[in-house]
């Protein structure tokens, strides 16, 4: 089974992709050339990544005390992915890039994510590099950024630390100005780093010449002590191996130490860090390495990007790219579970029809796809899967629109995108997870052994509710700030866009039950965020905030479903429009009515949870 007609169908006949080659960004582009990258991607995914996702799973990262070492699988396979030319694949020209749609973009690493979102692409790579090309100073972009879309370095994001996890308010890694001519450096104000960050995804490898960190860390005050909250925090560019203003490699290791790898449940293949900076291992003494670095002070060396105090801010740009990145990597894992038990479930043979047929033993079994429970359990994986990956690739298409579109069209896309990003991350990793889930019930007892799969496509997917924000901040995120902000504006263009799903799905006779019942769970959605704020008390509002996100997401899914079908309907009578029409009628019938028990505790500002003391546990 091909994802590639679930992909055409998506961007071509839904999204309508090819109309952006009418943009003077895309012109050089066509239906022609957008299919030569998927081509592409389809075919190095098929022959780098997918057969060797047992093997990066097996032959976990290992450190034999100078350096960490990978299966050369995961060479082969990050060295076929920068050829590709996908890391700058969205760039632009004259920095060599190919100036593609992100929509095309994301479509394309749908294929890395499901052939083997363990040994991993380039998310973390082009999302530190775009942060750069955004916030940083133009040498920054020319010297950290350029190398990072050739491939040549690799990049990360540092925020986490051991003892304060997700609160960056806590953040204790410090920045001093490196000497009295700090800010004299061209590549940027040179600072002294000391701390610990946590959970760094490949803080450590050979892969790269280098890997350019991005770090949050706290500049002292004039009494010494670190500024609180996150307003003191600011970011810097802290690279394994210092570079001079060409690019080059000095030959000179900055101090920035391995102090261990973590052991994973799933997405082993990819190195995981804990990271010491400024500890001594590597002591940068600054010889050769230009005017200033002369040693004063123990740390490693890092270059502020933009203003002091505003880190955070600019990491955003990095974390909310990293969020939708999640979302398709949950995705792309639960796909690849539906394809494994579908096709294990038309070859299986175990029990018979139901009925006096089914009475006689010497009558010969049938596939398990035949019976009702086992096409449920499809039909669920289906639903959500596929209505995951069209949420994805319609956020992708608001970044298209947010870059290239008028100005009332790419303010339009900005507001969508801040109130859809919680779920774009949430929702699949959720939902994609329990696809995994039935995944492995469809192969019953072969579905817990490694001789299937789909166990490890679980393990994979079970990260991803707790990666680049957990579902708890998400839906805190959501209820707290994304609904509200602006005076409620985002939240209102995306009632407008689904009213205007539901007003065209009225006018088919096939859809029209299902775009009533999208119309109440939309009032519902409305009602409960209005109950949930009626008292303007933040611990009672969000208290059940998960539960209200859960609901939303599911009227945001159940939205994406109708307004597919409806593009369905407009295709000629196949299996594929079948199937899609009863993945719509499935998802109406079997899930959009959980919201009403989701919202209700929302409603009532529910404190069971809140309230209950700690002692009673």
């Amino acid at each position: 089974m091909s994802l590639r007609p679930t992909v055409d169908f998506l961007l071509y006949d839904w999204l309508g992709v090819q109309t952006l080659s009418e943009r003077a960004r895309f012109a050089d582009h066509s239906r022609e050339t957008f299919d030569a990258v998927l081509d592409t991607c389809e075919r190095i995914a098929r022959e780098k990544f997918a057969p060797f996702n047992r093997l990066v799973d097996t032959q976990e990262p290992q450190f034999d005390g100078e350096k960490v070492i990978l299966p050369q699988a995961t060479k082969d396979a990050w060295d076929a992915y920068a050829a590709s030319g996908m890391l700058s694949a969205a760039q632009d020209h004259d920095v060599g890039g190919m100036q593609l749609p992100y929509t095309v973009e994301a479509a394309g690493n749908a294929f890395f994510a499901m052939a083997s979102v363990s040994i991993g692409a380039g998310m973390l790579t082009v999302g530190n590099a775009n942060l750069l090309m955004a916030h940083g100073s133009p040498l920054q972009r020319e010297v950290f950024a350029r190398n990072a879309f050739s491939g040549r370095f690799s990049g990360t994001m540092c925020l986490s630390e051991p003892q304060a996890g997700s609160s960056l308010s806590d953040v204790a890694t410090r920045a001093t100005p490196d000497g009295e001519g700090f800010e004299a450096d061209p590549l940027g104000p040179r600072y002294r780093l000391r701390g610990n960050k946590m959970w760094i995804s490949a803080g450590e490898h050979e892969l790269t010449e280098n890997i350019v960190h991005l770090v949050l860390a706290k500049i002292p005050g004039p009494d010494g002590k670190l500024p609180p909250g996150v307003k003191g925090i600011s970011l810097f560019i802290v690279p394994k191996k210092l570079v001079d203003t060409q690019g080059r490699l000095t030959g000179v290791r900055n101090d920035v130490a391995l102090a261990g790898l973590n052991h994973k449940c799933g997405w082993r293949g990819t190195t995981n860090t804990l990271l010491n900076f400024g500890e001594g291992r590597f002591p940068v003494q600054g010889e050769g390495l230009g005017a200033g670095l002369d040693g004063r002070g123990a740390g490693a060396i890092g270059y502020r990007v933009g203003e002091p105090g505003k880190g955070l801010s600019y990491m955003f740009h990095m974390m909310n790219e990293a969020r939708i990145g999640v979302g398709m990597a949950a995705t792309m894992l639960g796909m690849a579970g539906y394809h494994a038990s579908l096709d294990y479930a038309k070859t299986r043979p175990q029990g018979r029809p139901m009925g006096p047929a089914g009475k006689d033993p010497t009558q010969p079994q049938v596939r398990i796809i035949e019976h009702a429970d086992v096409k449920r359990m499809l039909l669920a994986q289906k639903a959500y899967c596929e209505g995951a990956l069209a949420l994805e690739l319609y956020c992708a298409r608001l970044v298209d629109e947010q870059r290239t579109g008028d100005a009332a069209a790419a303010d339009d896309a900005r507001l969508l995108l801040e109130v859809l990003t919680p779920i774009a991350k949430s929702w699949p990793s959720e939902w994609c997870l329990e696809a995994n889930s039935l995944a492995i019930q469809i192969h019953g007892g072969y579905g817990y052994t490694r001789d299937f799969p789909v166990e490890q496509y679980w393990r994979d997917n079970r990260l991803n509710m707790i990666h680049e924000g957990t579902h708890g901040i998400q839906a805190l995120d959501l209820l707290g700030r994304k609904v509200l902000m602006e005076n409620g504006q985002g939240l209102q263009r995306l009632v407008a866009r689904m009213q205007g799903t539901i007003a065209r799905a009225m006018q088919r006779p096939e859809l029209a039950a299902h775009a009533q019942a999208l119309a109440q769970a939309l009032q519902q959605v409305g009602a409960a965020t209005q109950a949930a704020w009626a008292t303007g008390q933040p611990t009672e509002a969000l208290a059940n905030a998960v539960p209200y996100m859960q609901a939303f997401g599911h009227t945001v899914l159940a939205w994406i479903w109708l307004d597919v079908a409806l593009a369905a309907l407009l295709a000629a009578p196949s299996p594929a429009r079948q199937g899609r029409l009863a993945a719509c009628r499935y998802f109406f019938h079997y899930e959009l009515p959980k919201i009403g028990a989701w919202l209700q505790v929302v409603t009532q500002r529910d404190m069971t949870c809140a309230e209950l003391a700690e002692d009673a546990f």
